[in-house]
């Protein structure tokens, strides 16, 4: 592939605060709530863009919003109820105030890249934005403000009359964008899409391809999209191309199936079209957990590598773990030091928790609290509407607890807790999960958020940062890895990347019911085991809570061709309610 150089540094734009704070959006919409950041990290950790050079925007301005959409929208956004439909939440979860923080900041973003990008004509990518489903007077699809027309308005406004190109490379329809430039004679929309929602304007080129279409056939229908428009009387004085990720096989509303390959020489194609062109690139939808990597890929395309693999192994969360844990002395941790002494600990937190006890024999209750600040637990939980939040450890007949509360609406919650222990595991010595409840108590199941086996109140949407916390505590107690007991189906299916059951044909079982189930709903199948309706060959099926390890010694070959055997005879099937 020949390689693309970028005629000056990319502007990337990215705010912590990108990450929406809706906890359901990981396990019920299968959206990867940290997308923006995995990118913003991959781009540093890698040495492609320094952490510094990352632009971070502020809140657009809501006469900047007003512009395209209407005073009775804005005003509808102030009631959580609005915000709950759009973004398929119940309203009881929603924090008002940060998800339009979330919202504003994207749009911000956007517009300061597209006067950034007519200032120095050098592409920008923003790594939040292309909401094309937002109207003026409505929003839908995970879509609040239309932040493309919101960023045209407002250039406009600044005196900028060229020609507009929208190039919407999403799998679903521009309605909304549509709808917000209709009254722009100047602005022109090119979209290849799987869905059709109804009949566009006329100054949309809306090319709907069938489910299933892969890259050949996408990279023609692309080819024959960007030749329309080279041919269009005027060249673009600025263009915006929302590079979906959804078009990645496997996503469960985009349909279109292209692999990361094919979504990179996407990119490729309309960065050699638009070569010289002012040019914003948004990441608009993406409905599975690996739609950071086609976001990666625009950028790499951007800065002239689109030949740059990113390994499968690739994982900025856990890399960005390890990175902090490496700026954490322990005796910040344990408080055995000068360097952070107990005294700073108390007057840094208030002074609160027990001073003697440790948890493990080495972290106090501040330590705890410093670093789960420094690894942004308490960021996070912030956003999600809780104040004051307190680490507390002490001794029980089961191991050493740790719990973590906050306020909210004048009430001290319990937000974590954890049972953990130092255990003699097949010869080493393991940290041991004998309880782990993350709870996020201001939030009520529903419709869009259901009771999963074992819950009283919704989770914290956090499970992936605290399993890495859990590596960084193994490493750092020199201990030989972790081990717990799923209680639940779906508690096993959330560690099934990095964990597996000790025992082979435990495992092989696993492998099985993943295997006979991955067309179900995670809800369907746990709800299934717990309720006894999963049959294993023909006789019901009991959930077994049998070791899962991560970090033991490596899996010997004989485990492993037990495992196969075992899931190679097992067949699963589930009985309807």
């Amino acid at each position: 592939m020949q390689r693309l150089r970028a005629p000056h540094p990319l502007g990337v734009f990215y705010h912590p605060g990108y990450r929406l704070p809706l906890t359901t959006l990981e396990s019920q919409a299968a959206v990867e709530p940290r997308r923006a950041d995995f990118v913003a990290w991959y781009l540093s950790q890698n040495g492609l863009v320094a952490e510094t050079a990352l632009r971070r925007p502020a809140q657009v301005a809501f006469p900047d919003l007003a512009r395209v959409h209407t005073e009775a929208y804005l005003s509808s956004l102030e009631a959580p109820e609005t915000l709950a439909r759009i973004f398929a939440a119940d309203p009881a979860e929603i924090p008002l105030d940060e998800v339009l923080t979330t919202m504003r900041l994207a749009c911000g973003g956007t517009l300061e890249a597209a006067r950034v990008t007519l200032k120095t004509r050098v592409p920008q990518l923003n790594l939040l934005g292309g909401f094309h489903h937002a109207a003026p007077g409505r929003g839908g699809g995970f879509c609040c403000f239309n932040d493309v027309a919101v960023a045209i308005a407002a250039v406009r406004a600044d005196g900028f009359q060229g020609q507009v190109l929208v190039l919407d490379l999403d799998a679903h329809p521009p309605d909304g964008t549509a709808a917000c430039v209709a009254g722009d004679e100047r602005v022109f929309i090119a979209s290849l899409s799987a869905s059709d929602w109804g009949p566009l304007p006329p100054r949309v080129d809306e090319t709907v391809l069938p489910a299933g279409t892969g890259d050949v056939a996408y990279g023609a229908a692309l080819g024959a999209l960007l030749a329309r428009v080279a041919s269009r009387r005027e060249r673009p004085g600025l263009a915006f191309v929302l590079a979906g990720g959804d078009v990645l096989a496997g996503d469960r509303l985009g349909l279109l199936a292209l692999g990361l390959g094919g979504a990179r020489a996407r990119d490729v194609q309309v960065a050699r079209a638009l070569a010289g062109v002012p040019q914003v690139w948004l990441p608009a939808g993406g409905y599975q957990l690996t739609a950071w990597r086609v976001l990666a890929g625009s950028a790499l395309v951007l800065l002239g590598r689109p030949g740059k693999a990113i390994s499968p192994r690739e994982d900025p969360l856990a890399r960005r773990f390890d990175e902090i844990s490496g700026t954490l002395p322990s005796t910040a941790l344990s408080g055995s030091d000068e360097l952070l002494s107990q005294e700073d600990l108390d007057d840094l937190f208030g002074g609160h928790g027990v001073r003697h006890f440790r948890l493990l024999g080495f972290y106090t209750a501040q330590g705890l609290e410093y670093g789960l600040y420094r690894y942004g637990f308490f960021e996070q939980l912030t956003r999600l509407g809780y104040a004051e939040l307190q680490v507390q450890i002490d001794g029980t007949s089961t191991g050493d607890r740790m719990r973590l509360t906050g306020v909210a609406e004048g009430a001290r919650l319990l937000l974590a807790e954890i049972v953990f222990e130092r255990k003699r595991y097949r010869d080493a010595e393991v940290l041991f999960i004998n309880w782990l409840s993350l709870r996020h108590p201001r939030a009520k199941f529903s419709e869009q958020r259901p009771q999963l086996p074992g819950q009283d109140v919704p989770g914290l949407g956090m499970v992936r940062e605290t399993a890495e916390v859990f590596e960084r505590m193994v490493a750092r107690l020199k201990l030989a890895g972790v081990v717990f007991r799923p209680s639940w189906f779906h508690m096993a299916y959330a560690a099934r990347k990095s964990f597996s059951f000790v025992n082979a044909e435990r495992q092989g079982r696993f492998e099985a019911l993943l295997r006979d189930t991955r067309a179900r709903p995670l809800l369907e199948v746990t709800r299934g085991v717990a309720e006894g309706r999963m049959v294993l060959n023909g006789s019901p099926y009991a959930w077994e809570p049998d070791e899962m390890a991560h970090g033991l010694a490596p899996e010997s070959e004989a485990w492993r061709a037990e495992v196969i055997r075992t899931r190679e005879a097992s067949r699963f099937t589930l009985r309807p309610t």
